[in-house]
C-alpha cells in the first residue's frame, strides 16, 4: 500500500523510518522467544520498548506532516494518508500488547526471586542488585506494589485466622467452665449420696439390733407364758402334787367337799 501512496519527500522519509522500526520490532520479538534468560529478555525488551517509543514519535510527526500538507493534497490522497496512519497505529498497538504480554511473563519470573516459598533458595544481594538493574523504575514500583498487596493479603488472612482462633478459644473456655461447674455439682451430689448411704446403713444396723433385742424379749416372754400355762394345767390336773409350788398370786385349789346325807330322825355327831 505504501508504494501506491502519493507523499512528499518528508513524509516518505518518516514513513520509511517507521517501517524500518516495525521490521526491527518483528525481528526483535522473534528473537525474544528464543532467549531463555530473564535478564537478557529484559534487556531485549527494553530495546524493543525504545523502538516502539521512536515509532510513536514518528507517527505523531507523520500526522503533523499530513495536517500541514492537507490543504495542498487532494481529498483522496489525504484519505489514503490517514488510513495509512491508522494502519501504523494499529500495528504499533499490536506490538505494545505483545510487549505487555512479555512484560508480565518476565515480571512473574523476576518476582519469583523475591519469593521465599517452600523449596526456593534465598537470592544473594548481588543477584538482587543485578535484577534491580535490569528493571525499569516502573517495573520496580509495580513489583513492590504487588509484593505489598500480597503481604497485606497475607496479613489479613493471618488476622482472620487469629480472630477465629480467639473465638474458638473463648467458646472452648466457656464450655470447659460449664463442664467444670457441672462436675463440681456432681461431686457435691455424690458426697451427699454417700453421706445419705452411710446414715442409712447406720440406721439399718440400729433397727436390726432393735429387732434382735425385741425378738429375744418376745421369746423370753413367750417361754414365761408357756411355763405359767404348764403349771396351771398341772395344778388343775393333779392338785395334790406337792412337788409343784403354788404360783404366786394364784389362789390355791379348793379342797373337795363331801356332801353328807342325813336321814330323818338321825343326828350328826
Amino acid at each position: 500500500m505504501a508504494t501506491n501512496l502519493q507523499m512528499s519527500p518528508q513524509l516518505e522519509q518518516i514513513h520509511g523510518e517507521i517501517r524500518d522500526h516495525f521490521r526491527a520490532l518483528a525481528n526483535g520479538f522473534q528473537k525474544l522467544d528464543k532467549i531463555k534468560d530473564s535478564n537478557r529478555q529484559s534487556k531485549q525488551l527494553e530495546e524493543l520498548t525504545g523502538k516502539m517509543r521512536e515509532c510513536k514519535r514518528l507517527i505523531k510527526e507523520f500526522d503533523r506532516e499530513i495536517k500541514e500538507e492537507e490543504g495542498r493534497n487532494p481529498p483522496e490522497v489525504n484519505k489514503q494518508l490517514n488510513d495509512e496512519k491508522q494502519s501504523m497505529i494499529k500495528e504499533l498497538n499490536s506490538y505494545v500488547g505483545l510487549r505487555k504480554t512479555y512484560m508480565n511473563t518476565i515480571g512473574n519470573k523476576k518476582l519469583e526471586l523475591f519469593d521465599m516459598g517452600a523449596g526456593s533458595s534465598e537470592p544473594t544481594a548481588e543477584e538482587n542488585v543485578q535484577l534491580a538493574s535490569t528493571m525499569t523504575n516502573q517495573e520496580l514500583i509495580d513489583a513492590g506494589m504487588k509484593r505489598m498487596d500480597e503481604t497485606d493479603q497475607a496479613i489479613e488472612r493471618s488476622k482472620q485466622v487469629v480472630h477465629q482462633t480467639v473465638e474458638v478459644g473463648t467458646q472452648t473456655a466457656t464450655t470447659l467452665k460449664g463442664q467444670t461447674d457441672q462436675m463440681g455439682r456432681i461431686v457435691n451430689d455424690l458426697d451427699s449420696i454417700q453421706f445419705s448411704i452411710k446414715k442409712a446403713s447406720q440406721l439399718v444396723k440400729e433397727i436390726g439390733r432393735q429387732v434382735a433385742t425385741d425378738k429375744c424379749i418376745m421369746l423370753f416372754l413367750f417361754l414365761i407364758v408357756c411355763g405359767v400355762i404348764a403349771i396351771i394345767v398341772v395344778k388343775i390336773v393333779n392338785p395334790n402334787n406337792k412337788n409343784i409350788r403354788d404360783i404366786p398370786g394364784l389362789a390355791p385349789p379348793v379342797p373337795s367337799r363331801r356332801l353328807l346325807y342325813v336321814r330323818s330322825g338321825q343326828h350328826i355327831d
